[in-house]
């Protein structure tokens, strides 16, 4: 079957969802082109890196000239570059702001005069703040806390604002990604307490009653190809959560712990902590299951068993101190400037 939208330009491609990203876009028959600093490495894509339809473009998101010359003959352009995570921003909130939010409208303008029909962008759940509804659906009011997530909010503004017939525009808001990837991320919550339960023995769980809704990256970078492939209808000016799981912190925890024990053949421990950071979160993904028929396939347990193996067959050498592994980590010892 021909494919609607046979060249894809993937922005931030070479981070951790674009790790496990590019290679399926190859597989399903895409020409991909990977606009990327590549500050983690050129070669994370694993057999597919020197894949005939794949075009590595190094860049910076910033330069109007490289982003012209990546998204040339591109047909769908899937958004993921961004400093990613609170922590990361704050850094140097003018760095961040430069590329998660300056360079946004340069992009989808260029996207356009290029020809792109559809653009996919990934925006993130903590766009609604702090709520007290039960399910956070698409529906109520963004009130982002952060920089990071405030951007990210107005990014999508401008996104919708950007909408014109023939440009079909499309914002996910995922929640926090699990799972092993070839450029692994060890600071978001399920892989950060397998990372201790397996190097340490022991998980420290700060409160622990807040909610934090997951998606195995396995499901989210699915995800991202059938938004590639499903009718104008479904797609063009939609929003859509993709969280699954609300779970406690420490039920999290204790799935960690009962999945590396069994796999390690260890006794792990988990040790509590008071904290007055109580946020929790906990949105609702019934509109992409009833309107996109999108449904999750695996799940946290699933992750963890993933990253389990991953360290079991040392593909995770020193987790603790490699930075590659952390986002704040490698931001401290490079310079985007």
């Amino acid at each position: 079957m021909a494919l609607e939208f046979p060249s894809v330009l993937v922005t931030g491609g070479a981070g951790y969802v674009g790790s496990v990203l590019v290679p399926k876009l190859l597989d399903a028959g895409y020409a991909v082109n990977v606009l990327d600093l590549f500050i983690y490495g050129d070669n994370v894509f694993g057999d597919a890196d020197n894949h005939p339809r794949l075009t590595k473009i190094k860049g910076d998101l910033r330069d109007r000239a490289t982003v012209e010359r990546a998204v040339a003959h591109c047909d769908a352009v899937i958004h993921l570059a961004c400093i990613s995570n609170d922590p990361s921003f704050d850094l140097d909130p003018g760095l961040g702001k430069s590329i998660n939010f300056d360079c946004f409208r340069p992009l989808v303008q260029a996207s356009k005069d290029a020809g792109v029909r559809r653009f996919i962008y990934a925006s993130s759940s903590s766009v609604y703040g702090i709520k007290e509804e039960e399910n956070v659906t698409e529906d109520l009011a963004l009130e982002p806390l952060t920089d990071y997530s405030k951007f990210k909010a107005m990014c999508e503004e401008v996104l919708d604002a950007e909408r014109t017939p023939g440009f079909e525009t499309l914002t996910l808001r995922p929640a926090t990604v699990c799972g092993y990837g070839r450029r692994l991320r060890l600071d978001l919550s399920v892989n950060i307490l397998t990372n201790h339960a397996v190097c340490n023995g022991t998980i420290k769980v700060f409160g622990g009653t807040q909610r934090r809704p997951n998606i195995h990256i396995e499901d989210m970078t699915d995800l991202y190809l059938a938004s590639l492939v499903a009718p104008k209808e479904k797609i063009d000016g939609q929003v859509y959560n993709a969280g699954y799981e609300n779970q406690r912190i420490l039920d999290i925890a204790e799935t960690v712990r009962d999945v590396v024990g069994r796999a390690t053949g260890r006794s792990i421990e988990i040790v509590t902590t008071p904290t007055d950071d109580l946020r929790s979160y906990h949105i609702s993904s019934d509109r992409i299951r009833t309107r996109l028929g999108f449904q999750p396939r695996r799940t946290i347990s699933n992750a963890v068993e993933d990253l389990a193996d991953a360290f079991a067959a040392g593909r995770v050498p020193n987790s603790m101190e490699d930075p590659r592994y952390f986002n704040i980590k490698m931001m401290q010892s490079i310079s985007l400037r």
